[in-house]
C-alpha cells in the first residue's frame, strides 16, 4: 500500500497474434483488453492503453510499475511491446519489470500439486518454446529452464524425467500439437481451455507487481526482449557470412 492506496501495475503483451494490456492492484485484476489482429500491434497498442486507463479513470502516473512480456515470441511484436513500455516508463520515471511469456502462461494456469505445467509456444517447424513448472507456495516455479526444442524431444523429456506425472499444457502450441501429445502421452495430458491459450497480460501484471513489492523491479534501460534463438534475419545473415567465409578459405 502507498499512502493508503493499493499499488498498481500495468503490463502489455505483444508476443503473439493477440495483443493484451492489463492493470492489476494488490486485490486483483482491474481491467484487461485483448485483441487478435496480427501485424497491427504498433497501431493498436497505445490507443488500447489510453482507453483502458480512461475506463479505469486512471492516468499513466497512477501506475506504480510498468511491465512487458519480453518473450520468447514474435520478434517484431516483442520489440513493439518492450519499446512502448520503456518509453512510457522513462517519461514517467517509473520502474519496470520484464516477464517472460512462459512465466506468464504458467502462472495463468491452475494445476494440482501432483501436476506439472508446461506452456508451449509455436516456434515453427514443429519446434516449441517451453519450460516445465511445478506449483509451489501459490506460484509456478520453473523446474527446467527455458528451452527451444522439437515437440518430439519434449515428449522424450517427459518420458525420461517426469514418468507418471500428469502434465497441464497451455500456450498457442497446444492448437498445433494437442493430437500428437495425446497420442504420445495418453491420459497424462491435460489442456487449458482454448480461449486462455494466449492470455498473458493479466498474469504478467500480477508477476510484475509481486516483483516490484519484493524489490525486483528494474530501471527502464534494463528492459529488453528475451530471445531463445536468433531471428530469421539473423540466422540468414549468419548463414551468408559462413558461405562467404567458406568461399574465401577455398580461394573462390
Amino acid at each position: 500500500m502507498k499512502g493508503g492506496l493499493p499499488m498498481r501495475s500495468l503490463a502489455v503483451d505483444t508476443s503473439t497474434a493477440t495483443a493484451g494490456i492489463a492493470v492489476v492492484d494488490e486485490k486483483g485484476l482491474l481491467a484487461e483488453f485483448l485483441i487478435k489482429d496480427m501485424k497491427t500491434h504498433s497501431q493498436k497498442l497505445v490507443p488500447m492503453l489510453k482507453e483502458l486507463l480512461g475506463s479505469l479513470k486512471l492516468t499513466p502516473g497512477d501506475i506504480d510499475v510498468y511491465a512487458a512480456v519480453t518473450g520468447p515470441g514474435s520478434f517484431t511484436g516483442l520489440r513493439i511491446g518492450v519499446t512502448t513500455i520503456k518509453s512510457l516508463a522513462y517519461a514517467l520515471d517509473k520502474p519496470v519489470a520484464g516477464i517472460t511469456s512462459l512465466d506468464a502462461l504458467a502462472n495463468a494456469a491452475v494445476a494440482a500439486e501432483d501436476t506439472v505445467v508446461c506452456p508451449i509456444m509455436d516456434a515453427r517447424n514443429n519446434q516449441v518454446y517451453t519450460a516445465i513448472y511445478r506449483p509451489q507456495n501459490g506460484m509456478m516455479t520453473n523446474q527446467s529452464g527455458y528451452m527451444g526444442l522439437h515437440v518430439s524431444e519434449l515428449v522424450k523429456l517427459f518420458e525420461e524425467k517426469y514418468e507418471n506425472v500428469r502434465i497441464l499444457f497451455t500456450g498457442d502450441g497446444v492448437l498445433l500439437h494437442r493430437d500428437f501429445l495425446k497420442i504420445e502421452l495418453n491420459d497424462r495430458c491435460l489442456f487449458m481451455p482454448d480461449f486462455t491459450l494466449q492470455q498473458m497480460a493479466a498474469s504478467a501484471a500480477k508477476l510484475a507487481l509481486l516483483r516490484h513489492t519484493t524489490g525486483e523491479s528494474m530501471d527502464q534501460t534494463e528492459l529488453k526482449p528475451f530471445y531463445l534463438r536468433p531471428s530469421q534475419a539473423e540466422r540468414e545473415y549468419a548463414k551468408k557470412q559462413k558461405i562467404d567465409n567458406d568461399t574465401q578459405c577455398s580461394g573462390g
